[in-house]
């Protein structure tokens, strides 16, 4: 939800990684280019390569928060008329994304998900504030006051949602954002232990190339 603390939690969690091996996507509202193809289409081609970070704030699951709530959304998207008179549609939605996951996982990328739960109430106060601080007002948007408005259909959906798609390969971690210190804390952690699993280090040489480094080091000391 708006207000839930997504950036500030980017920039606190990730600000000891090198940027280069990060990077951060944010999501927007579709152009021209994104409806002519397939939803998946543009979050895919911005996945980062093999031994990189990528982060989505925000992603392709708001093909079913955002785009479930709003049906002019989905009207936009030109899709053929038998797929969008499927009685099942969202649960093939939430397929297409968990066998897009399964394929990543089974392909080396590691992908951990984060639903940051903000109570309406915790909203409210934070709206108040960018109102009342001249150094948030730029935050303020009629948009998001709209969107509070249909705040139950949110709820539903993101139940659908997390429910439908969170597996032992691609987990959703709900998180209580309220309290902003304390979701950095549990974010942080849950990437630090998914960081450890991968079992990392640095290259080994071999026989060879130890030699050759020797040799090397040799003739540089020797050297003026």
């Amino acid at each position: 939800m708006d207000a839930d603390g997504k950036d500030s939690a980017i920039k606190h969690v990730m600000s000891g990684v090198n940027p280069q091996g990060c990077q951060v996507y944010s999501s927007k509202h579709p152009g021209p280019e994104e409806l002519d193809h397939d939803y998946l289409w543009n979050p895919v081609r911005r996945l980062p390569e093999r031994g990189h970070i990528g982060i989505f704030n925000r992603s392709y699951y708001e093909e079913v928060l955002i785009v479930k709530v709003h049906a002019e959304i989905l009207a936009a998207q030109n899709l053929p008329q038998e797929s969008l008179d499927e009685k099942d549609f969202w649960q093939e939605r939430y397929k297409s994304m968990v066998n897009l996951e399964r394929h990543l996982h089974h392909n080396g990328t590691r992908i951990v998900k984060f639903f940051l739960h903000l109570s309406k109430e915790e909203q409210r106060k934070r709206f108040l504030e960018r109102f009342d601080d001249p150094e948030k007002n730029w935050k303020v948007n009629a948009g998001d006051l709209e969107e509070r408005a249909l705040w139950d259909k949110y709820q539903s959906a993101y139940e659908d949602c997390l429910s439908a798609t969170s597996t032992k390969y691609a987990p959703w971690y709900v998180v209580p954002a309220d309290n902003k210190p304390l979701a950095r804390l549990i974010v942080s952690q849950v990437i630090l232990e998914t960081l450890k699993g991968l079992k990392m280090s640095y290259p080994t040489l071999d026989a060879t190339k130890a030699a050759q480094l020797r040799k090397f080091r040799k003739a540089l000391s020797k050297s003026s």
